[in-house]
């Protein structure tokens, strides 16, 4: 290594697997504490243990989770504009939108998430599927594979990538809504909808 070279900064990724687990669990547990009123905290605290009056068990629809899904995506969108600064710092400039799309699926995901996405599909108008049979961060998760209890526990670890691509994509130009799914775990499946300009 030449003198005037910075070593190379790298990051463990299981710990970036945990840091991501404890946010999503972190942000559900702030949602879950803001749920109680001063007095009825004490109370719910006292009867955790017999699982009488504890926190809620919040099902997607409610506000609170809305919160959660909020401030994930928020994160992940902060995350992914400045990631794209770094990863695309020496490429030339995108001449359409599936180029964006397909650069996503190859590099920034193999960035990510050490491969390539395993299937992409389009309507060719601004609606684009990326389908990854082997989501990483769901990997060294314990669950069912077809249940509907383990598919609506991992939901939530959904959002903060969902965030991560829309952040990516605005930083490149493009305004988006990102939602993602999942039927069968390990495997998920995110949409790209382009917003459209006028």
């Amino acid at each position: 290594m030449a003198a005037n070279q910075t070593p190379a900064k790298l990051v463990n990724e299981s710990i970036v697997e945990f840091l991501t687990t404890e946010m999503v669990e972190a942000m559900i547990r702030t949602i879950h504490d803001d749920a109680f009123k001063p007095g009825d905290r004490d109370l719910a605290l006292s009867n955790a243990g017999d699982g009488a009056g504890g926190p809620k068990d919040y099902s997607e629809g409610d506000e609170a989770m809305e919160a959660v899904y909020y401030k994930l995506e928020m994160i992940g969108f902060r995350v992914g504009e400045r990631l794209i600064e770094r990863i695309s710092k020496d490429r030339m400039r995108f001449t359409d939108n599936l180029d964006v799309v397909k650069f996503v699926c190859k590099e920034v995901w193999m960035f990510l998430f050490k491969k390539q996405i395993d299937n992409l599909k389009t309507n060719h108008r601004g609606v684009y599927v990326l389908q990854d049979n082997n989501f990483r961060w769901f990997a060294r998760m314990a669950h069912d594979q077809s249940s509907a209890e383990s598919v609506k526990k991992v939901t939530p670890y959904l959002w903060f990538p969902c965030g991560i691509l829309r952040g990516i994509l605005s930083n490149l130009g493009i305004a988006s809504v990102v939602v993602a799914e999942t039927s069968s775990l390990p495997g998920c499946t995110f949409q790209i909808k382009i917003a459209k300009t006028t």
